[in-house]
């Protein structure tokens, strides 16, 4: 979805006064306290991007990343939102030494409705590149690897968002080319260091 998770504030309440099991009840095998809302919810959201005030639950939609933790605890209360469609990850396989491993992000979000074009510009791209790019026997995953999630991002036309960084400070996707820095790369350092000071 890419629209604002809907909230119901009395369900909300109820979790937190344990009129819910949270998790649906899947963790009620054993008795693990009363449900704390900011430890089991709040700090784990990756991106801080809820806040427990007032009785009131808030979530900054512009900062949520869609992982679905707050909403797999709290089912009951909150809801994905009404503008949907689909994600589309590529590169999975399942090699034998290192097990199954899941594909990279490279659509967010996009409409699944008929005829399906934006859908399947996407997928043809990919074939196309696969098809002039691939090594015999090479599967799209391992092209990836081999020349760049940024060359897959340059094919599709498809611009980098932060979705497409597993983690911060981790193998980024995204290089600048010498067009896109005002300069280029022979800009004048001494100027450089006049305006960026410590």
């Amino acid at each position: 979805w890419k629209d604002d998770i809907k909230i119901d504030q009395e369900a909300v309440a109820g979790y937190v006064g344990g009129e819910f099991p949270p998790n649906g009840g899947a963790h009620s095998g054993r008795n693990w306290g009363a449900f704390d809302i900011q430890k089991e919810v709040i700090d784990l959201c990756p991106t801080r991007c809820m806040k427990y005030d007032g009785g009131k639950l808030k979530i900054d939609n512009r900062e949520c990343t869609r992982c679905m933790h707050c909403i797999n605890v709290m089912p009951r209360a909150l809801h994905i939102g009404d503008d949907r469609g689909c994600s589309m990850l590529v590169g999975a396989k399942a090699p034998i030494l290192d097990g199954a491993q899941m594909g990279s992000l490279l659509v967010p979000f996009i409409k699944v409705e008929e005829p399906y074009d934006e859908i399947k510009e996407v997928i043809e791209s990919i074939w196309d590149w696969w098809m002039e790019e691939g090594k015999n026997r090479e599967r799209l995953g391992e092209l990836i690897k081999r020349q760049g999630f940024q060359k897959l991002l340059e094919v599709t036309k498809i611009k980098p968002v932060p979705q497409h960084v597993l983690e911060p400070r981790q193998t980024p996707y995204i290089f600048w080319k010498e067009d896109e820095v005002p300069g280029g790369w022979t800009r004048d350092i001494k100027e450089f260091r006049e305006n960026h000071q410590r």
